[in-house]
């Protein structure tokens, strides 16, 4: 799949992702800079209350770092694991 980006540096996500995400106007979106590649995560309301299920006694943001990390060590054995 493939986007665009406008003269304002903003990025296009089809519509077939954002149903699929829940992405609606407004929607925060985490970027993270991998090195060779960015991901984008939409931060919606669904995900926020997955956080708090499951990261009881953390303030929201301790839980989206610690989330942020897991997610990168995942990222860093897999591109290991491929070479």
């Amino acid at each position: 799949m493939e986007t665009h980006v406008t003269a304002k540096g903003q990025i296009v996500i089809p519509a077939e992702l954002c149903r699929k995400y829940g992405i609606k106007n407004g929607t925060r979106i985490v970027i993270t800079d991998n090195g060779d590649s960015i991901t984008l995560k939409p931060v919606t309301e669904q995900r926020l209350r997955n956080l708090q299920g499951s990261l009881r006694g953390k303030g929201l943001l301790k839980a989206l770092v610690e989330e942020r990390r897991l997610d990168q060590e995942r990222e860093d054995n897999s591109s290991h694991h491929s070479t």
